[in-house]
């Protein structure tokens, strides 16, 4: 499985998925199961801390599957689930307060998840996602904005690779995080890139 590699994400994650491929490039991308490729694929979370720096915190481990309707792209479905035990922010001890009882609670609650409810097309290659995240046990909406990059025939993988790029804005305190607010900011500012394949 790399809120936050969910929030789920975020996924994450994720929902980057829905778009008219073939207005977007020469070739059709089928119908079908489609799962994250994994070794181009990130989710991240920023935020102000104390107005002095703008941190980015990664997770390494999530997994992102799209049942694609490609006749109805808007009719395409999203699950991402994140393994919130990766979180990493590049520091040992803060990912150790990450994982502790003032954040993710991970011994608790290990998996952030994310599953699309409406997909709204707002051009060719753009669209509105909507989705449950769920952290903590606490689920609340979330839209993401979601944009595709390119879809075609992947010169190495020699498949069908569609890449992705989503955003959203989120109050982490919704979901039980908010620890330190307001001194560090309660918005974090959510960016997810991905590559998705054919499942097999």
């Amino acid at each position: 499985m790399n809120l936050i590699r969910s929030t789920a994400a975020s996924a994450l994650v994720a929902g980057t998925l829905f778009f008219n491929v073939n207005a977007a490039a020469d070739i059709e991308a089928p119908s079908g199961t489609y799962v994250v490729e994994s070794t181009h694929a990130y989710i991240t979370i920023s935020y102000s801390h104390l107005g002095f720096s703008t941190p980015h915190v990664g997770f390494n481990d999530f997994d992102v599957t799209l049942e694609f309707d490609a006749a109805a792209p808007e009719n395409s479905t999203l699950n991402v689930v994140v393994d919130a035990t990766s979180v990493d922010s590049r520091v040992a001890d803060f990912d150790d307060h990450l994982n502790g009882e003032d954040f993710f609670q991970t011994d608790m609650y290990p998996e952030i998840t994310f599953a699309s409810t409406k997909i709204e097309m707002t051009g060719p290659d753009t669209a509105l996602i909507t989705g449950d995240l769920t952290i903590k046990d606490q689920t609340h909406p979330v839209t993401l904005e979601a944009t595709l990059n390119k879809a075609g025939m992947h010169p190495m993988l020699k498949t069908t690779v569609m890449g992705f790029n989503a955003s959203a804005t989120l109050n982490r305190s919704q979901w039980g995080l908010g620890y330190a607010v307001p001194m560090v900011g309660d918005e974090v500012d959510l960016e997810i890139t991905v590559e998705m394949m054919p499942k097999g």
